[in-house]
């Protein structure tokens, strides 16, 4: 009874692993193919429970999503042999499993061979351009500050332009993967940079003619200012010379009213007028430390001697 049970424990446990081992499970976004003995047998796209021959067929597992491909920046001649870096990007997908597993077995090879071929496609595309046309996107009249810095090339018309030269690398990419059982969805260029070599001449270049710029700025600057300081300066003087004439002619007017006024009140009373005058000059001219020798006849003393 007791081997009858441990017989009975080990089937169930074998079952249950034969029916484990025979179940596999498809998710959203997921292919699957089942093969036997390294030989296609079917695929699996709708999500669900299914069900294979146990240790015998084997499940591989794809994605059906749009995957990313993320190059590194490689540096390339243009037409006119100048050097600049290319940085990329693209989106992918498996169109067809098998194919793709027949071909590439898995991403990680897939992502190697997109290397090569969107790398290729690019310096292909990008070599047989002038360097303008692979950074400009259209004919749109560019504006500067000052039209004399503007190279020579960047007035030319161009062709095609970053965009349609975007859609030529993408077309030779797909070409170079239409065997693979993949799809590039798309391709975008990054960053479009120039060479290190070329960038220090570039940057000093940019810095000398803002440089030129900002010194003519300042110098128009500078004759503004100094055109306004004479206004200013030819202004002040003429309010100046305004004003003093203003003020002679309130200071005559002046004294000609006082003058009129004192000849009005010396002609009312004479000698009190005079009486008036000679303290005024007592005072401005005798303090308690003058002394004055004069005779008795003298006329200085003619109100402090009394009546004549």
């Amino acid at each position: 009874m007791r081997n009858t049970g441990s017989f009975g424990l080990v089937l169930v446990l074998l079952v249950f692993l034969a029916l484990f081992s025979a179940a596999f499970v498809v998710t959203e976004g997921q292919t699957v193919i089942v093969t036997q003995f390294g030989q296609f047998v079917r695929t699996a796209s709708t999500a669900g429970l299914y069900w294979k021959i146990p240790f015998v067929q084997t499940v591989r597992y794809f994605d059906r999503r749009i995957l990313e491909w993320d190059g590194e920046a490689n540096q390339m001649p243009t037409k006119d042999k100048k050097f600049i870096w290319v940085d990329a990007t693209a989106r992918w997908r498996i169109t067809d499993p098998l194919i793709f597993y027949q071909r590439l077995k898995n991403e990680v090879y897939a992502q190697s061979r997109l290397d090569d071929i969107l790398d290729n496609a690019t310096r292909d595309i990008v070599t047989g351009m002038v360097q303008f046309e692979t950074v400009r996107m259209s004919n749109r009249p560019m504006q500067f500050l000052d039209e004399a810095i503007l190279p020579e090339e960047a007035r030319q018309p161009i062709k095609l332009g970053r965009n349609q030269i975007t859609r030529l690398i993408l077309e030779r990419a797909r070409e170079g993967v239409k065997d693979f059982g993949i799809e590039i969805v798309d391709l975008q260029i990054k960053r479009i940079n120039y060479n290190q070599d070329v960038q220090a001449s570039v940057y000093q270049r940019m810095i000398s003619e803002r440089t030129r710029i900002a010194k003519r700025t300042r110098s128009e600057g500078e004759g503004e200012r100094q055109k306004i300081l004479g206004k200013m300066e030819q202004e002040l003087k003429r309010i100046s010379s305004e004003g003093y004439r203003q003020a002679i002619e309130i200071r005559g007017r002046a004294d000609a009213l006082a003058t009129k006024i004192y000849a009005e009140s010396y002609s009312q009373d004479p000698p009190f007028y005079e009486f008036l005058r000679s303290l005024e000059t007592y005072r401005r001219t005798m303090d308690d430390k003058t002394t004055l020798i004069l005779t008795t006849d003298n006329k200085y003393l003619k109100y402090l001697k009394g009546k004549n």
